[in-house]
């Protein structure tokens, strides 16, 4: 994909320009560029991954953050969260989203970029399926689940994007 169907598939949960955002997971940083042009530069965005050099290709225009967020961030009031291709890397997600869910300031969102499937392999070892999203996001906490936008892929067949809110 590249960087405008990357921004296509998270601009319809954003809401508002600017705010205080986390992308955890964020890699190299393709989907943290991408919330950067949905948000625009008076956003302050917070990119979380556990690869340091991952993160130093990322590039700049937003804070970077080594660490691993399926343990405490001290990210709190945030206006929302980005959890894109992350979360499939976690076998155990309740208690990781009801810590995205204490990240997250009234209103707050989380949006998640996922593979449309509940099986997985070795390079995406827990996805999930939009229905089974909308199961997890309730029991964590979230309302409000809705999809944002589907896409074909060789691997595992589809990604879509939904957004949650706190």
């Amino acid at each position: 994909m590249n960087h405008a169907d990357l921004v296509a598939l998270i601009e319809g949960g954003v809401g508002r320009r600017g705010g205080r955002w986390a992308d955890l997971g964020a890699g190299e940083g393709a989907f943290t560029r991408a919330l950067t042009d949905v948000l625009g530069p008076e956003a302050h965005i917070v990119a979380v991954d556990k690869d340091a050099g991952a993160l130093r290709a990322a590039g700049s225009g937003f804070e970077t953050r080594v660490a691993d967020f399926t343990k405490p961030l001290d990210l709190h009031d945030l206006d929302g969260v980005l959890m894109a291709n992350s979360l499939h890397f976690v076998r155990d997600k309740e208690p990781v989203l009801k810590a995205v869910r204490g990240m997250l300031g009234d209103g707050g969102r989380l949006i998640v970029v996922e593979y449309g499937a509940d099986r997985g392999n070795p390079w995406v070892p827990y996805p999930f399926t939009y229905a089974h999203w909308e199961k997890m996001a309730a029991q964590a906490g979230f309302k409000n689940t809705r999809l944002l936008r589907t896409v074909p892929s060789r691997w595992l067949g589809s990604m879509y994007s939904a957004v949650s809110e706190a």
